[in-house]
Order: C-alpha cells, then sequence, then structure tokens
C-alpha cells in the first residue's frame, strides 16, 4: 500500500510527546477505536524493542492480528515500528512518527504507515478501500492523541503482559 500520513500539532514540548510515544503501552489508549485486545510482547513497553500484538478491526478481514516492534527510536524526533499482520503474518508494516518543533512549544506529529503485501491476494485485499478506511481511523487517532496529551480527556485503557 503506498504510504498514508496523518499529521497534528499538540500544545506539548517536543520531549514530552515523545516520551508519551514511546511506550507502546500508551498506544492502545488512543488507537483502540480500531485497534483492539493489545497485549505487550515484554514486560518493558518502553524503548526500542518494545512490542505489542493486537487486533484491527477491518471490515472483512478474517485475518485482523497484528504486531509491531520499535525498531528505531532518536530522541525526540522520531519513532520507527516495524511488524507484520495478515494470514501467516506475510504482510509487512513500516509506522513511523516524526515530531518536527513548532511554534509556541507545540510539536507537529506526522504518523506514516506503509505495508508491503506478501502476494496478488494480500494486494487485491488492501486495493479494496484500505487507504481510506485507515486514514480516517488514523485521523481520530491523532486527534485522540492531542485530547489526550493536552486535555488529559479521552483515554482508553492501555495494553498489558499476554499473562498478566
Amino acid at each position: 500500500m503506498d504510504p498514508v500520513s496523518v499529521s497534528v500539532t499538540i500544545a506539548r514540548p517536543r520531549e514530552e510527546v515523545f516520551e508519551y510515544l514511546a511506550d507502546v503501552a500508551n498506544h492502545a489508549e488512543f488507537c483502540d477505536h480500531y485497534l483492539v485486545d493489545w497485549r505487550l510482547t515484554r514486560e518493558d513497553s518502553y524503548g526500542r524493542g518494545a512490542g505489542a500484538r493486537f487486533r484491527v478491526k477491518t471490515p472483512m478481514n478474517r485475518f485482523g492480528w497484528a504486531d509491531v516492534v520499535f525498531a528505531e527510536l532518536d530522541r525526540p524526533r522520531l519513532i520507527v515500528e516495524t511488524g507484520r499482520t495478515g494470514k501467516f503474518n506475510r504482510i509487512r508494516t513500516l509506522g513511523t512518527y516524526e515530531l518536527e518543533p513548532g511554534s509556541a512549544g507545540a510539536t507537529r506529529v506526522t504518523f506514516t504507515f506503509e505495508s508491503e503485501p506478501g502476494n496478488l491476494a494480500d494486494r487485491l485485499g488492501e486495493s479494496l478501500g484500505a487507504r481510506p478506511w485507515l486514514r480516517r481511523k488514523t485521523t481520530r487517532a491523532m486527534r485522540r492523541l492531542r485530547s489526550i496529551l493536552e486535555e488529559d480527556r479521552g483515554r482508553g485503557s492501555r495494553a498489558t503482559v499476554a499473562a498478566g
């Protein structure tokens, strides 16, 4: 799938936004309207190597489980998460959070998501409206992220360890 990018400006310092996003357990709070059943892949949910497994509530998707791992963190400007989803985890995913300083201490957060389908069937499935659906859901997630960090409202539940 071609990259899908969504941006939001948050009235918080860049370091504070980075600290929040660098903890994968926090992602369940603002993405739980389309990513559900979150479970951490290790006890430490912060930093490089932290990851989670969750189910994507995509319409007509029989293989909705996905997982992500923080592959790169460049404080305070970049977080890169890699993952897999789909049948037999054959669809590779890449998500990037770019944090840029804005005016008056604000932070501009840009999230870019792209996927690499494993075969023709996966490409066909993605071509049936996945991009607009993902853009809508990600836009809502970024608005929720802003309300959580600016106003401390709209929080969902944090992810936990699978056995916990």
